[in-house]
């Protein structure tokens, strides 16, 4: 089943008087369990693609379908797919800085209908899974670049979602920590069932890929 497919994706920006073509034209699809890596140079269009197939952005035009719905160009339709079908592991780990790691990951629950006991026996159980259960009441000053990343990721994971998208998950952690990280997102694909699309430059995350994708100008490229 795929989770993912892109069809002749295209996303303009306006630059003052000006329009800048960022994606021209991306075709893609993605398995349920697949672990699929993004690659290619800065500028590239990588990190504008991942934020259109995890309904963030919209695109100019082509089509997108995510878990089974047609993705409209209609943005007060995003929230509720990105709540049924997505986690989003995002580079700077965008936590809130005034909730602790806790309440980071039960924030996230609430937005999908859980609240109360139930999502914080949900959150101490994903911390517990990224190995954060003694720095669950940590705020995130008080947390390291790899904890942060953790609990970005218990976040994603809230509610079980189908898909996993990760702008560079090892881009601000040291090398021991992003393998721990690497080996969780292999755990999950293969016994969850999950589906995980990886945007990086780091070559350890090949390891753990079923394949690469490869970014360049704004196109997919079958022999980069």
């Amino acid at each position: 089943m795929k989770i993912i497919e892109a069809h002749n994706v295209v996303k303009t920006f306006a630059e003052g008087r000006e329009s800048v073509q960022v994606l021209r034209g991306v075709s893609l699809s993605v398995e349920q369990g697949e672990i699929v890596a993004l690659e290619g140079p800065s500028g590239s269009g990588k990190t504008t693609l991942l934020s259109i197939l995890g309904c963030i952005l919209t695109p100019s035009s082509g089509e997108i379908i995510v878990d089974g719905q047609r993705v409209l160009r209609d943005e007060s339709v995003l929230p509720k797919i990105r709540r049924k079908s997505i986690g989003f592991v995002f580079q700077q780990f965008n936590l809130f800085g005034a909730l602790t790691a806790q309440e980071n990951v039960e924030y996230a629950l609430n937005l999908k209908g859980k609240k109360g006991r139930e999502a914080r026996i949900e959150a101490d159980e994903l911390l517990d899974a990224v190995g954060l259960s003694e720095r669950k009441k940590f705020l995130p000053r008080d947390l390291s670049g790899g904890q942060k990343q953790r609990v970005a990721i218990a976040r994603a994971l809230a509610g079980k979602a189908p898909l996993l998208l990760a702008d560079e998950p090892t881009a601000n952690i040291d090398t021991p920590t992003a393998t721990q990280i690497l080996e969780l997102f292999r755990k999950l694909a293969k016994e969850q069932n999950r589906t995980l699309l990886i945007v990086t430059h780091d070559p350890k995350v090949r390891a753990i890929t079923d394949r690469v994708l490869h970014i360049r100008d704004g196109l997919i490229l079958e022999n980069p």
